[in-house]
Formats: C-alpha cells, structure tokens, sequence
C-alpha cells in the first residue's frame, strides 16, 4: 500500500479548510469518494479532486504534495495515523490533534498546535504566532503533546498552555510562555520583550538571557537534579536540546504581578 497523496493541482488564490482531510475521516473511503469531498474554499466550497490530484490508498498515512501556506486546519481533531507535508503548511496545524503524528517540512502559520492534546507535531522551518496557544473564545492553550520547531517562532508561543512540551531550536517572538499555567517550552535561541508575562506555572528553558520585567524574580543559582530526567526524555527527539547536560541554572520565578510560579531557568550545555 503506498500513502495516499493530495498533489495540490494550482496555486491557490483563497484558503482552504482541510480538516476532512485526515486518517480518521478518510478511512475505508475510496479514491471516488475522497475526490467528491467539499472543502470550504475561501467564503464557497470545492470538491477535493477539483483542487488535487489523488494518488495512493494508504490513509493511515497522508501526504500532501505541492503544499501552501492557503491549506488551513491539516490535522485537526485527528486521533490517529501520520500526515507529512510536502511544503508549507496554512494556519491551525494540528488543531485540537488528540494523537497520531505531523511532519511539515516547510513553514506553518499561525495557530500551529493550538488546543492540541496529545501526539507529535513537527515543523522543520518556522511557524506564526500563538503556538500551542488557545484559539479563540476557547481559554485552553496546548493541553498535551509534542512539538518540535527547528526553525523561529512568532509572538504568543504557549499563550495559555496547560501541559505538554514544545521545544524550539530558533528564536520566539515577544510574550513567550505568556499565562502559561502549565507544560514545558524550551528556546535554543533568544526571545522577544515580555517574556512570562503573566505566568502562573510551568517552565520554560533558556539558552540566553532575556530582557525580563520587574516582576519575575530572581532567586539565584541552582543544581536541579530533576533536570537530568528531563534531559534525558529530550534524547528521542532529534534536536539541539540533546546537548543538554548541565543540572546547574539560573532560575527566575514568576509572574509576581499575577501570583504566578513558573519558572524560568537559563541553561548551561
């Protein structure tokens, strides 16, 4: 069996919502009744095989080929299976994504991950604002999961998280780890202004030091032996966090403002 291809026939002059189009719902569909899928096209519809071409039989496993910063929604709700994208990827990547797997070779815009419960999303060059967050009128950030960007991040990253991991190997925009109230951000690179904003719990890893408001307390250097456990789990993961190794930080805590006990350490390789 050979995965089951969406080649993207044109390029595209309006988004298209693409959360049809996942291991769950295509599932013992033949290749007839995938093609006469309507996808909301811009403020209209369009059948899938008017806008790719189908390939494959596979639906445990999706790819798309030919890929746009216009697909939005690849991967949402799914709870099982792999889905690669062959280029860029449109805004809400793997929405509310409950397990299953997520390769974007390219870039993704805003919203990747946001409201995701569980599974593994991986983006190999840089992604919009609010990652991991909430969407909007939902006050529930990244809930579980993996996220691994090799590239940079924008603003917002894990606005509102409450669990899960997110590891970046570029830069993160301003107000990163913003209401955070749970979970795991590590930057390798450097971040923007406001960082921990309104934090209340969680911890995020930092290669460099910020720029921190007054309200995010210094408390010293420390040898935290929990650390080498989360080392360690880093290790399955392809990243530059695998060079971690050093137990000795500098730890902040805050957000003060807001009562708020996250944790912000600055990482030694």
């Amino acid at each position: 069996m050979n995965a089951l291809t969406f080649t993207l026939k044109n390029p595209l002059q309006f988004s298209v919502n693409c959360s049809a189009l996942t291991p769950d719902h295509l599932a013992n569909k033949s290749a007839a009744d995938i093609a006469n899928i309507k996808l909301t096209y811009g403020n209209s519809a369009a059948f899938v095989g008017d806008l790719f071409d189908i390939n494959g039989d596979d639906a445990t496993h999706i790819v798309f080929k030919n890929a746009s910063n216009k697909l939005n929604y690849i991967g949402a709700h799914m709870t099982s299976g792999k889905i690669t994208i062959d280029g860029n990827a449109g805004a809400y990547l793997g929405f509310t994504m409950k397990n299953g797997e997520i390769h974007c070779t390219g870039s993704a815009e805003s919203y990747a991950a946001c409201n995701m419960v569980n599974g593994l999303l991986k983006i190999d060059a840089n992604v919009g604002d609010f990652l991991g967050a909430g969407s909007e009128g939902l006050r529930k950030g990244m809930r579980g999961g993996t996220v691994i960007i090799k590239g940079n991040a924008g603003d917002r990253v894990g606005d509102q998280m409450r669990r899960g991991l997110i590891l970046i190997e570029g830069n993160a925009g301003d107000y990163c780890a913003s209401r955070m109230i749970a979970g795991t951000i590590g930057v390798w690179g450097k971040v923007g202004a406001y960082t921990a904003f309104n934090m209340h719990r969680g911890t995020l890893l930092l290669k460099t030091m910020p720029a921190l408001h007054a309200t995010i307390q210094n408390c010293g250097t420390h040898t935290l032996p929990y650390l080498s456990l989360l080392f360690k789990s880093f290790k399955q993961y392809d990243t530059q966090f695998n060079q971690l190794s050093s137990q000795r930080v500098q730890r902040f805590v805050g957000d003060a403002a807001y009562k708020g006990n996250g944790e912000v350490l600055i990482l030694n390789a």
